[in-house]
Formats: structure tokens, sequence, C-alpha cells
């Protein structure tokens, strides 16, 4: 399989918004647009994450994700405010394709278990969010407080029947200051399924880097798709794919 460069959108209310270290939201347009340019621009794929759902004690609003399923003609996954079975059964139904569990996977894995047994390993995805602990080393990160190693947790997920984990680095989330290539460097070499970079990037050349550590399948990105420029003029921009070839991340 290809490596991917995947546009990863954060909406929150049905707005697209841009954060920075999984703070400072700044509102950069509006969602159901910026995935017809993209349409347009021939993606290989998207996900959406709704970082307002669980702040707001909700589930998915499927009625955003209907319209915007229905704008998209590339796969889809989704994340944000999964609960359960029936929320990812609502969000499938609506033409995503995949489902991305976050923080919940953490505090119930056997939902990790639960929806790769009813949908498939390959609709399943878990994030795996990870930042530096003030001694060194790193750690899983969750509101109330994680110990997990991130090999260990990633390990645990794929064992429960993760087709793929996406693996985020908090601390350079929106800073366009490249991946975290540390990270992905010390990958356990046994880890089965694609593991997809998020976290980082400013440039091709940063994607170029990542995709050259073993582990890495595929790249992701937010602000590299919306923001331009050194002022981050907000404008929604893919590359061509003559671009991606002459860059070396696709053949």
């Amino acid at each position: 399989m290809e490596p991917r460069l995947i546009p990863v959108l954060l909406i929150e209310r049905g707005r697209l918004i841009k954060t920075t270290k999984f703070s400072q939201p700044v509102y950069v347009g509006d969602a159901l647009n910026t995935v017809r340019i993209l349409n347009e621009k021939e993606v290989d794929e998207i996900i959406l994450l709704d970082v307002g759902a669980r702040k707001e004690r909700r589930g998915p609003n499927l009625k955003v994700l209907g319209e915007i399923a229905g704008e998209a003609f590339m796969p889809l996954g989704y994340g944000g405010g999964i609960r359960n079975l029936e929320d990812a059964t609502q969000v499938l139904q609506q033409g995503f394709e995949k489902i991305v569990l976050g923080r919940i996977s953490l505090e119930d894995p056997n939902l990790i278990d639960e929806m790769a047994k009813v949908f498939g390993c390959q609709s399943v995805v878990v994030c795996v969010d990870v930042e530096k602990k003030l001694f060194g080393g790193r750690r899983v990160r969750h509101a109330a407080g994680s110990r997990r190693d991130p090999n260990s947790w990633i390990h645990e997920c794929v064992e429960r029947g993760a087709g793929e984990i996406i693996l985020q680095s908090v601390d350079r989330d929106g800073t366009r200051t490249g991946y975290d290539l540390s990270l992905y460097e010390n990958l356990s070499a046994d880890i089965s399924v694609p593991v997809i970079a998020l976290g980082g990037a400013g440039s091709l050349m940063d994607v170029q880097k990542v995709l050259t550590c073993r582990k890495v399948h595929s790249a992701a990105a937010g602000s590299l798709f919306v923001h331009q420029g050194p002022h981050r003029a907000v404008l929604i921009s893919y590359p061509e794919r003559t671009e991606l070839q002459k860059e070396g991340i696709l053949s």
C-alpha cells in the first residue's frame, strides 16, 4: 500500500478550528466548504475530529457528518464523542469508513475489541496522543493523568483489534516545526499495523522525513493544509500528485 498524506480537520460545533499544543483554538473556516475544496484536490483520505463533543458531553453531530459525507468522494474517518457501539454505528451509517477512538479507548479499552468484532479491524483506528514528561521520556496523554508507555499502549490496542494507529505528538501540534522524529524512530519494531504520524508538519520536507522512519506508513497534518506563510493566513490547500512525487512522498 502506498503511503498517504492525510488532512486531519478539527471541528467544533460544525466549525473548522486549529489548535496549538491542544490549546488556543482558532477559527479557520467552514468545515463543509473545506471538505469540498479538498475533494476537488483529490485527497486520499480525510480524518475529522470533533474536539468539542466530549467537552460538551454529547455524541457525534450526525447532521453535520451527514452533510460532510455527502460532499466527499474519498474515505472518511471520524472521532469525537464516540461512547459506544451505537454511536459508532450511526457515524458509519452517515457514510464514514473508519471510527477514530481517542481518550475513550484509555477509559474503556474493551470498546476497541467490541468495535473490531462488529465492524472489522479495518474500521477501527486508535489515536494515541503522546507528550513529553517533565523529567524526560514520554507518556500517553490523558486529562486524568497517565503513566502509560506509548509502545506498550500501542501493542495493547493492536492486540485488541485496532487496524491503524494515529500517533500524535502533543508537543508539536500546530507548531509547524516538523514531526517529532525521535518519537517515531523509537517505535517497537514488531508493531504489525500501519502507523500514521501526526503533529508538527510545516512542509513537504517534514513529511518526507517522517516517512523514512521504519514503522511510519503514512503522514497526517492539519496546519499544513489550512495555514500559509509566516503569518498563518488561512488558505485551504493540498499539493498536486506531481509535487508529492517530486518530494519522494509518492512513487
